[in-house]
């Protein structure tokens, strides 16, 4: 049987392609996975390429839309399947290159993909998160996103400020600034692998706490850890067992948008670790260790 790929009308790939990473990123905000996100893209584009082309007066338009309603199907159908999850869900951490772009482009990627705001945004109905994502993220004329999602101006307006709300009331304290975050990653990495439990203490926030992703698969906490002690605990005990691996790697790289952790054994994906920072001082960690969160690491 064949595999050649069928013929691509004219210029229709270039134009999915000067919007592929706009498509990639809305999905990504919605579902939270590289791997969904990717789907997604893949399934816009073979809608995109089939689709007539004088009924599109707008590509950009028309392909956030299509990705939109796409993610927000997959959304769906993901809460269900995320019920019966196993200890708590994080997002599947991103590897971003901070390569190329100014400070100002890089800070904004952070707010827009950093780990602290999709955990937040998973407490959203699907209907809000993907609201919130087009219109506060994006900034997507109301219009616009109503069309989007099939929803009047209306109800678009209603749930894009009941999102706001409720994103502002629960979004952790965010330091913007990146010198900072990666300072403190640095030296909270530097004080988990060298078991100096007072320079942990020094960087952990009173009430910091600890979110490990594990899904019954890897050394995780069912339940999120509250407090330094604890917290200062259960990271050197965790590093220690992690550090005797044979071929471990442990690097400071930019996961999501901000300075993170990834760590490696024996070539493949062991870890991923955020840091929410404010003042100074880490109040949130998240730490991803199921192997399928972790394979988009290679890619």
């Amino acid at each position: 049987m064949s595999t050649a790929r069928p013929p691509v009308p004219d210029g229709r790939l270039a134009a999915f392609d000067r919007h592929r990473r706009l498509l990639f990123t809305v999905a990504y905000q919605m579902l939270g996975s590289v791997a969904d996100a990717e789907d997604v893209v893949q399934d816009a584009w073979l809608r995109w390429s089939a689709a007539d082309r004088d009924d599109v007066a707008d590509p950009r338009a028309y392909l956030v839309r299509t990705a939109s309603r796409l993610a927000l199907d997959r959304l769906t159908a993901a809460r269900s399947r995320r019920e019966a999850y196993v200890g708590p869900w994080l997002p599947e951490p991103l590897l971003t290159d901070e390569a190329g772009r100014g400070p100002e482009e890089a800070a904004e990627l952070g707010e827009q993909v950093s780990m602290a705001l999709l955990v937040v945004l998973e407490t959203l109905s699907p209907v809000e998160r993907a609201v919130f994502v087009l219109r506060e993220v994006f900034g997507l004329p109301v219009a616009e996103v109503a069309a989007a999602l099939g929803r009047s101006e209306a109800a678009v307006r209603q749930q894009a400020h009941r999102a706001r709300e409720h994103v502002q009331a629960r979004r952790p304290r965010f330091a913007t600034d990146r010198r900072t975050q990666r300072e403190v990653t640095e030296r909270f990495l530097a004080a988990a692998a060298g078991g100096d439990v007072e320079a942990l203490v020094a960087l952990l926030a009173p009430d910091v706490v600890l979110v490990t992703d594990g899904e019954g698969r890897a050394r995780a906490a069912l339940r999120p850890i509250t407090g330094t002690d604890k917290v200062c605990r259960f990271l050197l005990a965790t590093t220690a067992a992690g550090l005797e691996l044979p071929g471990m790697r442990v690097d400071v790289a930019e996961v999501n948008g901000l300075p993170g952790i990834v760590a490696w054994a024996g070539g493949e994906p062991y870890l991923a670790l955020c840091l929410t920072v404010a003042n100074g001082r880490v109040d949130q960690v998240l730490v991803v260790r199921n192997p399928d969160k972790l394979a988009g690491l290679g890619r």
